[in-house]
């Protein structure tokens, strides 16, 4: 059960999963507000949008005139894991750092706010555009609870462990004895004794005010996972302080996309700031975008077919520069947008087109990619396979359009063509040298 466990459910959304089903992430100070309005016990904290705002909650909100100056944790707002260990791109070192006496509020604001913090999940940064300023919790416990969607329970799941603090993912690998899962059945909802053996798992005293508090907690969070139809919840870590208060001290939260339609008021909180603007791009025409690091574009429709592409264009010794599935039934217009995407990408040197005709058919493709090119023009290589409805026309397009394309047999060729003309793309940018491709007889 345990190795499933570290197979799927600490699988964390940060590694991006390929396909149809995406899952909107929000800030972790939005997720507080949501936790508080579900009756989860969180911290007096606040946000800032400016370095003059940071330091009058520091002095005004969370300090008070006459009183004894109380810490506080300033944490950069951005959507990635490891925040504390990351570095801005102007040298500071650090998303998450305690604020001890006046003017340190705003002197930590002005290095984060504004500024791209690199993390291990975000190498190539991510813009800070808020901080929370959060009171210092001093902590007798730290714990780690989730619920989460178990594709092996095939239901909801409560994770637990009493090593909190830390990630997860290593703890499941030094120390498996220490997590424990509770599967919960949808239909009946989260048990008590569920919540009972979780609590006392946690190392809450059983029977004790904080063993209480826990327990009514992990009911709360239920209720959150549920009625906001959530794909995960995961706190880490939760705390139990000296007064046995149970608090949460850290939040991230997932939601189901497919439900946008009943929880508009949460997803009204997407920060596209903090998303690809190519993949914001591509989902405003319904286009399933994932940028890679790779120099290969990639047009598909399906995503299994798409995964396989991907595949084959490794085995043949190239890299995908992206995930796009346009889908069975994408119009001209969603073609064209697909290939103006991969077209703009300038770490693209080569585009493969794999397109299999059942329901969507091979001469829109072909229509679309055309007028991509009447509208912009072909920058880059392009190598297409066709198979299926309305193949022949299409290709009889292609061949008549007055722009230069590649037609492969089978998906094996087109891998083995777009691999050798990214390549030949590549090594030539490295000299410098430019390189023209005419007539494409590989």
């Amino acid at each position: 059960m345990l190795s499933a466990v570290s197979r799927t459910a600490f699988r964390r959304t940060a590694a991006r999963s390929v396909g149809a089903v995406r899952f909107l992430n929000v800030h972790e100070y939005q997720s507080m507000e949501l936790l508080e309005h579900y009756g989860v016990k969180v911290p007096k904290a606040f946000v800032a949008s400016n370095p003059e705002e940071a330091e009058n909650i520091f002095q005004h909100n969370l300090n008070k005139v006459g009183e004894p100056v109380k810490d506080c944790v300033i944490k950069a707002q951005v959507l990635s894991g490891g925040r504390g260990l990351g570095t801005f791109k102007n040298g500071f070192k650090g998303g998450v750092h305690f604020v001890t006496k006046p003017g340190q509020a705003r002197e930590y604001a002005e290095k984060m706010l504004g500024q791209e913090l690199v993390t291990k999940q975000a190498p190539n940064g991510i813009i800070c555009n808020k901080v929370l300023l959060m009171e210092r919790l001093y902590m007798r416990r730290e714990m780690y609870l989730s619920i989460m969607m178990d594709r092996a329970s095939q239901g909801p799941l409560m994770v637990g462990s009493p090593a909190g603090g830390t990630s997860i993912e290593d703890v499941a690998k030094s120390n498996p004895e220490v997590i424990f899962t509770e599967p919960i059945d949808i239909t009946e909802g989260i048990q008590d004794d569920q919540c009972e053996r979780m609590a006392t798992n946690l190392g809450l005293e059983p029977g004790s005010e904080s063993w209480k508090k826990g327990i009514t907690l992990m009911k709360n969070l239920y209720a959150l996972f549920e009625g906001a139809d959530c794909t995960q919840v995961e706190i880490n870590p939760l705390a139990e302080t000296p007064e046995g208060e149970v608090i949460v001290s850290d939040a991230k939260i997932n939601f189901d996309s497919n439900a946008e339609y009943r929880q508009k008021h949460i997803f009204e909180k997407r920060d596209y700031s903090q998303e690809d603007p190519r993949e914001v791009d591509a989902s405003k025409y319904d286009l399933n975008y994932i940028g890679l690091d790779g120099n290969i574009g990639c047009m598909v429709n399906g995503a299994g077919l798409a995964m396989s592409t991907m595949d084959i264009i490794q085995l043949k010794g190239g890299s995908p520069a992206n995930f796009l599935d346009v889908g069975g039934g994408a119009n001209e217009t969603q073609v064209q947008k697909a290939f103006e995407i991969l077209n703009a990408d300038k770490n693209v040197q080569a585009i493969l087109v794999n397109i299999f005709g059942g329901i969507m058919r091979c001469d829109v493709i072909a229509s679309g990619i055309i007028n991509a090119a009447k509208e912009i023009g072909i920058q880059k290589p392009i190598v297409i396979r066709l198979q299926g409805t309305n193949v022949e026309e299409a290709k009889t397009m292609i061949e008549g359009c007055g722009f230069k394309m590649i037609l492969a047999e089978d998906l094996e060729d087109a891998a083995t063509k777009a691999v050798g003309v990214a390549e030949i793309a590549s090594q030539a940018a490295k000299i410098q040298v430019g390189v023209k491709f005419e007539g494409f007889q590989l």
